[in-house]
């Protein structure tokens, strides 16, 4: 898995079947390992709901989710280079919005 594909075979053909083109969105990702797993769950957060509904769970090794974190990290830059600074909104102050440190933000 790198971010620019260079260590996939020159011959390799990804399918995507059409469900999973549209994608899914998420607006919450929680993130859990065991000492052999590093699971990612992808959630949705709405305004007014309590709870987030997870849309997504993937499952990987730990030696592919530190390619993962390399590759999202080699492409965030590449977009801030491209197209300016990602910054981070403070979090609001509301009831129904998830802890700070849930997010990774101790």
């Amino acid at each position: 898995m790198s971010a620019n594909n260079n260590n996939l075979p020159k011959n390799l053909q990804l399918e995507i079947a059409a469900d999973v083109a549209k994608g899914t969105y998420s607006n919450l990702a929680i993130i859990t390992h065991s000492p052999t797993e590093i699971i990612l769950d992808f959630a949705q957060m709405l305004p007014g709901v309590k709870g987030a509904a997870v849309r997504e769970r993937i499952l990987m090794n730990p030696i592919h989710a530190k390619r993962l974190l390399n590759a999202l990290a080699e492409n965030i830059n590449k977009y801030e280079q491209a197209f300016g600074t990602i910054t981070e909104p403070a979090m609001p102050n509301a009831a129904n919005t998830v802890p700070y440190d849930l997010l990774g933000k101790a």
